[in-house]
């Protein structure tokens, strides 16, 4: 295999490894949640689209405070702080 036959797979994993990719796929994650739990409470399926519209205006702001409260909490400096 040569060098560049394998860089793509080392961007793809570098990509994945990525906090804003881990970022990403965080919300995702409770876009869906919000999806299937306004589906269920609504009966039928509101579709992706208008569950990101609806969490983004209900809940991505309080979402994201408490992700970054989250974050810095798991950091060394945060850590050290707490000793």
């Amino acid at each position: 295999m040569t060098a560049s036959a394998q860089e793509p797979a080392t961007t793809r994993e570098f990509v994945k490894q990525s906090s804003l990719y881990q970022e990403f796929l965080a919300e995702r994650e409770e876009i869906l949640k919000h999806k299937w739990l306004e589906s269920e409470r609504l009966g039928y399926d509101i579709g992706f689209e208008r569950a990101l519209l609806d969490w983004i205006r209900k809940h991505r702001e309080s979402w994201r405070a408490a992700r970054r409260q989250q974050v810095a909490g798991s950091t060394p400096a945060a850590e050290k702080k707490a000793s």
